[in-house]
């Protein structure tokens, strides 16, 4: 890539399925969705610029969405050239979004996942979910990487009890610091200040299934992906679990979204 070299695991046969992961998580946080979803699908995973495998020439230099949505571009260019399946998460949707507002062509269908697009939320809901954000980025700069992660966790209504019970979480610990910190110096604020291109969304060949959590009605992120379905004026998709579904409730939402790509949701 341009600036950057990527890492990216595929597995699986069929159709491509390409998870984009939400926060920190690299190509091993869609290893339990990947796990049920592979039987159908050659599923392909990647870390991020900047995340574990992946390298920056630059690490001073911040990525913006557009920059990540370009990665993905070049990424799919180099090994399909088949309209791809898409799932993104958070950043990852908005990263997809922005994928298809620019190549459309490359993707057939698209489930972007509560992405955080403030720029749809209404007054004062906008001015408090991206004081939110800033509250993150500012427990980052006077505490440290964990005591930001909290407060994401906080607003996004992580609940670490709401998952399947052979799920095991990953620690806030040493080996995700790296990450971490990239995603808080980088990543979160290039979050905050991206906005979404409505007008080529709308105009986009790419069928897009905005998607929410069925346990996270009382977070911003959700109401983003409805008020998306809205603007799209297309039917949003419900998934078990909430804003982390797909990592805390592999299986359920494996399930769910074979639905959604075979055409049977929502």
């Amino acid at each position: 890539m341009p600036g950057a070299r990527l890492r990216y695991l595929r597995r699986g046969s069929g159709p491509l399925l390409l998870l984009v992961a939400g926060g920190d998580g690299d190509a091993a946080a869609g290893d339990d969705l990947a796990a049920h979803l592979a039987d159908s699908y050659t599923v392909l995973t990647y870390d991020r610029r900047g995340l574990s495998g992946s390298t920056v020439h630059d690490p001073a230099q911040s990525p913006t969405v557009t920059t990540h949505a370009h990665d993905v571009h070049l990424l799919l260019a180099a090994l399909t050239a088949e309209p791809a399946y898409v799932f993104g998460s958070s950043i990852g949707a908005l990263i997809s979004l922005e994928l298809v507002s620019r190549h459309p062509e490359q993707v057939g269908l698209l489930v972007a996942h509560e992405p955080p697009a403030t720029q749809l939320l209404p007054e004062p809901e906008r001015t408090s979910a991206r004081d939110d954000q800033r509250r993150a980025e500012d427990a980052f700069q006077a505490a440290d990487a964990s005591a930001a992660m909290l407060t994401f966790a906080a607003f996004a209504g992580i609940d670490p009890a709401d998952r399947e019970p052979d799920v095991v979480l990953m620690p806030l610990g040493p080996e995700r610091l790296p990450n971490m910190e990239y995603f808080l110096t980088h990543d979160a604020p290039a979050v905050r200040r991206h906005r979404l291109d409505l007008a080529a969304l709308k105009e986009a060949s790419t069928r897009i299934v905005p998607a929410v959590g069925q346990a996270s009605a009382h977070i911003w992120a959700h109401r983003c992906a409805r008020l998306l379905a809205e603007e799209l004026g297309t039917p949003y998709a419900e998934f078990p679990g909430g804003h982390n579904g797909s990592v805390f409730r592999p299986r359920a939402f494996a399930a769910t979204l074979r639905d959604v790509l075979g055409g049977r949701l929502p």
